[in-house]
Protein backbone atom coordinates (compact mmCIF):
# COMPACT_ATOMS: atom_id res chain seq x y z
CA UNK A 1 0.00 0.00 0.00
CA UNK A 2 1.43 3.12 -1.46
CA UNK A 3 1.42 6.20 1.13
CA UNK A 4 -0.89 9.30 0.10
CA UNK A 5 0.96 12.53 -0.75
CA UNK A 6 0.52 15.54 0.51
CA UNK A 7 -2.17 17.61 -1.87
CA UNK A 8 -1.31 21.37 -2.24
CA UNK A 9 -3.89 23.76 -3.91
CA UNK A 10 -2.76 26.84 -5.35
CA UNK A 11 -5.20 29.31 -6.63
CA UNK A 12 -4.50 31.99 -8.82
CA UNK A 13 -5.54 34.32 -11.95
CA UNK A 14 -1.70 33.96 -13.68
CA UNK A 15 -1.64 30.71 -15.29
CA UNK A 16 2.59 31.41 -15.77
CA UNK A 17 2.69 31.17 -12.03
CA UNK A 18 0.33 28.10 -11.71
CA UNK A 19 2.39 26.38 -14.22
CA UNK A 20 5.76 27.28 -12.21
CA UNK A 21 4.17 25.97 -8.65
CA UNK A 22 3.01 22.72 -10.40
CA UNK A 23 6.46 21.94 -11.87
CA UNK A 24 7.88 23.17 -8.27
CA UNK A 25 6.04 21.54 -5.96
CA UNK A 26 4.89 18.11 -7.91
CA UNK A 27 7.78 17.40 -10.04
CA UNK A 28 10.63 18.98 -8.33
CA UNK A 29 9.34 18.33 -4.71
CA UNK A 30 6.97 15.21 -4.97
CA UNK A 31 3.69 16.85 -3.64
CA UNK A 32 0.38 16.46 -4.94
CA UNK A 33 -0.97 19.55 -7.26
CA UNK A 34 -4.22 20.82 -8.31
CA UNK A 35 -4.25 23.97 -9.57
CA UNK A 36 -7.23 26.36 -9.77
CA UNK A 37 -7.41 29.45 -12.47
CA UNK A 38 -9.81 31.80 -10.36
CA UNK A 39 -12.12 32.37 -13.36
CA UNK A 40 -13.45 29.34 -11.63
CA UNK A 41 -14.17 29.20 -7.59
CA UNK A 42 -11.36 28.93 -5.57
CA UNK A 43 -13.41 28.42 -2.17
CA UNK A 44 -15.41 25.95 -3.71
CA UNK A 45 -12.31 24.11 -5.31
CA UNK A 46 -10.41 24.26 -1.86
CA UNK A 47 -13.74 23.41 -0.33
CA UNK A 48 -14.68 20.22 -2.52
CA UNK A 49 -10.86 18.71 -3.00
CA UNK A 50 -9.79 19.66 1.04
CA UNK A 51 -5.96 19.55 0.10
CA UNK A 52 -3.49 19.77 3.08
CA UNK A 53 -2.17 22.85 2.04
CA UNK A 54 -3.87 26.22 0.13
CA UNK A 55 -1.45 28.70 -1.64
CA UNK A 56 -3.50 31.83 -2.27
CA UNK A 57 -3.27 34.66 -4.34
CA UNK A 58 -5.53 37.90 -3.00
CA UNK A 59 -5.56 40.00 -5.71
CA UNK A 60 -7.70 38.89 -8.88
CA UNK A 61 -11.23 39.25 -10.35
CA UNK A 62 -12.59 42.37 -8.23
CA UNK A 63 -10.43 43.97 -5.79
CA UNK A 64 -12.20 41.86 -2.86
CA UNK A 65 -12.33 38.42 -4.39
CA UNK A 66 -9.42 37.27 -2.85
CA UNK A 67 -10.25 38.42 0.19
CA UNK A 68 -14.05 37.04 0.02
CA UNK A 69 -12.12 33.73 -1.07
CA UNK A 70 -9.95 33.67 2.45
CA UNK A 71 -12.57 35.13 4.22
CA UNK A 72 -14.54 31.74 3.29
CA UNK A 73 -11.75 29.77 3.95
CA UNK A 74 -11.38 30.78 7.29
CA UNK A 75 -15.12 30.86 8.20
CA UNK A 76 -16.30 27.44 6.69
CA UNK A 77 -15.44 24.52 9.43
CA UNK A 78 -14.48 22.14 6.58
CA UNK A 79 -11.73 24.67 5.23
CA UNK A 80 -11.18 26.31 8.36
CA UNK A 81 -7.91 23.80 9.73
CA UNK A 82 -6.13 24.03 5.97
CA UNK A 83 -3.28 26.45 6.32
CA UNK A 84 -2.76 29.17 4.04
CA UNK A 85 -0.33 30.73 2.34
CA UNK A 86 -1.05 34.47 0.71
CA UNK A 87 1.41 34.68 -2.00
CA UNK A 88 0.51 38.24 -3.53
CA UNK A 89 2.35 41.51 -5.29
CA UNK A 90 -0.51 43.56 -3.29
CA UNK A 91 1.99 44.26 -0.32
CA UNK A 92 0.34 47.43 0.63
CA UNK A 93 -2.83 45.10 1.67
CA UNK A 94 -0.71 42.67 3.02
CA UNK A 95 0.36 45.05 5.64
CA UNK A 96 -3.08 46.55 6.34
CA UNK A 97 -4.19 43.52 7.07
CA UNK A 98 -1.31 42.29 8.89
CA UNK A 99 -2.90 41.57 12.40
CA UNK A 100 -6.01 39.80 10.44
CA UNK A 101 -3.81 37.36 8.59
CA UNK A 102 -1.90 36.43 11.89
CA UNK A 103 -4.70 36.30 13.57
CA UNK A 104 -6.14 33.37 11.74
CA UNK A 105 -2.36 31.56 10.96
CA UNK A 106 -2.65 32.97 7.46
CA UNK A 107 1.08 32.48 6.49
CA UNK A 108 2.42 35.39 4.02
CA UNK A 109 4.41 35.55 1.10
CA UNK A 110 4.87 38.75 -1.22
CA UNK A 111 5.84 38.63 -4.70
CA UNK A 112 8.32 38.76 -5.87
CA UNK A 113 9.83 35.85 -3.50
CA UNK A 114 12.55 33.42 -3.41
CA UNK A 115 11.80 29.83 -3.98
CA UNK A 116 13.46 28.55 -1.34
CA UNK A 117 11.38 30.80 0.92
CA UNK A 118 8.30 29.29 -0.20
CA UNK A 119 9.16 25.71 -0.21
CA UNK A 120 10.36 26.43 3.47
CA UNK A 121 6.89 28.07 4.53
CA UNK A 122 5.25 24.87 2.68
CA UNK A 123 7.28 22.99 5.04
CA UNK A 124 6.05 25.20 7.67
CA UNK A 125 2.60 25.00 7.75
CA UNK A 126 2.34 21.28 6.93
CA UNK A 127 4.34 20.48 9.76
CA UNK A 128 2.31 22.54 12.24
CA UNK A 129 -0.71 20.92 12.97
CA UNK A 130 -2.89 24.24 12.95
CA UNK A 131 -5.87 25.47 15.65
CA UNK A 132 -9.17 25.75 14.74
CA UNK A 133 -10.31 29.02 14.51
CA UNK A 134 -13.73 30.99 15.84
CA UNK A 135 -16.38 31.33 13.23
CA UNK A 136 -17.25 34.44 15.30
CA UNK A 137 -15.04 37.42 13.83
CA UNK A 138 -15.10 40.52 11.45
CA UNK A 139 -14.85 39.75 7.92
CA UNK A 140 -11.63 40.73 6.66
CA UNK A 141 -13.50 42.95 3.74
Amino acid sequence: MTEAKTHIAVVNDDTVFLQLMDELLRQDEGYEVSTCFVGSNGYKFVRDSQPDLVILDLVFGSPDDGWRTLDLLTLDPRTRRIPVIVCSAATQLLHEHEDWLRQFDVEVLPKPFDLDVLLQKVRTALAEPREAVSASREPSI
